[in-house]
């Protein structure tokens, strides 16, 4: 056993922090913010919210839902 902090997510919906250091959106190969209220992540380029089902990310556009206004100014 090592004495390294735990870096596997904690919760249901939370996501491993070394996966999201490599992914990107699908459709504009931009990078993502983690919504964790909404179990989300985020691409402000595209406008889209991928979301998070039983710790993994759905990274299908056709999955994703348009952010409102109101959520981009957030980003």
């Amino acid at each position: 056993m090592t004495d390294e902090p735990e870096t596997r997510a904690d919760q249901p919906g939370d996501i491993d922090p070394r996966l999201l250091e490599i992914l990107v959106c699908p459709q504009t190969k931009g990078p993502l913010v983690y919504d964790r209220e909404k179990g989300e992540l985020l691409s402000k380029k595209a406008l889209l919210a991928y979301p998070i089902r039983d710790g993994v990310p759905i990274m299908l556009v056709d999955e994703a839902r348009t952010l409102r206004d109101d959520e981009t100014e957030r980003l």
